[in-house]
């Protein structure tokens, strides 16, 4: 940021008449309005705070995304004005720096500012020009959009990936459960052959291992469902005898964790048009 300008009108102040003076009020007066026109017409954020890190300037795109008045926060430190930002350490940067952070009010929002410091050139008399920090010039840009894009692409993939390993497993069960129902059906064949009590125990071995085959098949085959939905097959239903049906499916779980299930089911329930499966 240079004074060329300013300088060459202090030097001439005592060479120029009071009109001169005035037109060259005006003219710094009507090149800062168009400067405010501009900045309070794009949509990132300015601040410009002096070497103290109080406000000079705020454009309206700052004030709506900290939610506060231009005209009350000049004068004001800007770590005062927005909270949680450790201004102090940001200050004590020698050249431009970007950050993010998060603020809660008048909005949750994610932000990203740029920080830069204000130099001006000074020049004594007979010394060449030297550069003088001034403040710093804050440019802020809303990236919650952004942000949140970032983060469900990020869990669409977590989901995708989850979805692979399970079914994964899912295979991995499924082929030993299919081995055993195999292996069952040929014991069950042996068992035929035996007579008296020693058949009867183990027909009863036999059907409460296929049962529990059954069971865990089903759950496999539910868990895969769960996490490939598909789109639902809608038909008339009835609500009662999926609550039962479905816990029944859960009753082993229920009875060895000691719960107790009672089931309020209103006999005058409509059929429903719905997804049996996905239901459950």
């Amino acid at each position: 940021m240079k004074s060329g300008f300013l300088d060459k009108l202090i030097e001439r102040l005592g060479r120029i008449g009071p009109e001169d003076v005035q037109n060259y009020l005006l003219r710094l007066a009507q090149e800062k309005g168009l400067i405010e026109t501009v900045f309070n017409a794009i949509q990132e954020g300015i601040i410009v705070t002096d070497a103290k890190g109080r406000i000079t300037y705020v454009n309206d795109a700052a004030c709506e995304l900290f939610g506060f008045d231009s005209e009350t926060s000049i004068g004001k430190r800007l770590d005062e004005r927005v909270r949680g930002l450790d201004w102090d350490s940001l200050s004590r940067s020698e050249g431009a720096l970007s950050r993010d952070m998060e603020i809660f009010y008048p909005a949750n929002k994610f932000i990203n500012f740029y920080i830069v410091p204000l130099m001006i050139e000074r020049r004594n008399d007979g010394d060449l020009a030297h550069a003088e920090p001034v403040g710093h010039a804050m440019i802020l840009r809303d990236i919650t959009e952004s942000r949140r894009t970032a983060e469900k692409t990020i869990e669409s993939e977590r989901f995708n990936a989850l979805t692979l390993l399970a079914a994964g497993v899912a295979h991995e069960i499924g082929n030993p459960l299919n081995s055993l129902h195999i292996h069952l059906q040929l014991m069950q064949r042996k068992v035929r052959e035996l007579e008296g009590e020693v058949r009867d125990e183990l027909q009863e071995s036999i059907d409460i291992a296929r049962s529990e085959i059954s069971r865990l098949d089903s759950i496999v085959s539910q868990f895969l469902k769960a996490i490939r939905p598909s789109k639902p097959q809608l038909h008339p239903e009835n609500v009662n005898a999926i609550v039962e049906e479905a816990v029944r499916f859960f009753a082993p779980e229920i009875q060895d964790r000691y719960i107790v299930v009672e089931q309020e089911l209103h006999s005058g329930m409509p059929l429903l048009e719905l997804d049996r499966d996905q239901i459950k």
